[in-house]
């Protein structure tokens, strides 16, 4: 009898564990459907520009080298450390910074010209070396140098209008600040100023351009 009640109980356990786990199996809630893939949203934007801006520098804003001439001649070498310093000063006080041209400076000193000159724009300034002083005749040079009309006169016959190039003097006649002429003769660098040679030419000073010449000028 025992037995029985035994085999009873254990069906009935069996059956209740059974409806149990079938009731879960009902009950289980679905598995949630996968989340949709939502693309991400197209980039629109203008890639950007990473070209190199353009240069707008007008040619003329580009530095030019320096054209200027250097002075040319047979003389110039033993004037070349005077030539640099004088660049920036006006005509009537370079010709002091050179000692070659210190005859010449004390004649436009006494002329009372220096200021005339300093204050002058764009004029060639034909300049007697010393040596050039001392071929006149002192007994003559220092009679010229005391008469200031005289003298003026002279020196003024050294000046020209104009900057004048190496090229603008070939074959030219210039009328000078006196009135006279001077005739040029000669090509490149073996040029003549009526009978003086251009011994340094092409110095430039900030108002000037001066030749250097191995004879005094005399008006006719």
């Amino acid at each position: 009898m025992k037995e029985v009640l035994l085999a009873a109980a254990l069906a009935l356990t069996a059956g209740t564990t059974t409806g149990t786990a079938d009731a879960s199996i009902r009950y289980l809630p679905a598995s949630s459907p996968a989340p949709e893939d939502t693309a991400a949203p197209e980039d629109t934007s203008a890639p950007e520009d990473t070209t190199a801006p353009e240069d707008t520098t007008s040619p003329d804003e580009t530095a030019s080298p320096d054209t200027t001439a250097s002075p040319f001649g047979p003389g110039c070498s033993a004037l070349q450390s005077h030539l640099a310093g004088i660049k920036e000063q006006p005509v009537g006080t370079a010709l002091s910074q050179v000692p070659e041209l210190s005859m010449l400076s004390e004649a436009v000193t006494k002329a009372g010209l220096e200021d005339k000159l300093n204050s002058a724009e764009d004029i060639t300034v034909f300049a007697p070396s010393n040596e050039a002083f001392e071929a006149i005749p002192k007994e003559e040079r220092e009679k010229v140098m005391a008469d200031k009309e005289v003298l003026t006169k002279a020196l003024e016959h050294h000046v020209v209008e104009g900057e004048k190039t190496p090229t603008e003097l070939e074959g030219a006649t210039l009328k000078t600040l006196q009135g006279g002429d001077l005739t040029v003769k000669g090509s490149g660098e073996d040029l003549t100023v009526d009978d003086a040679k251009i011994v340094c030419g092409d110095v430039p000073t900030s108002n000037a351009t001066v030749y250097i010449v191995d004879k005094v000028l005399m008006p006719k």
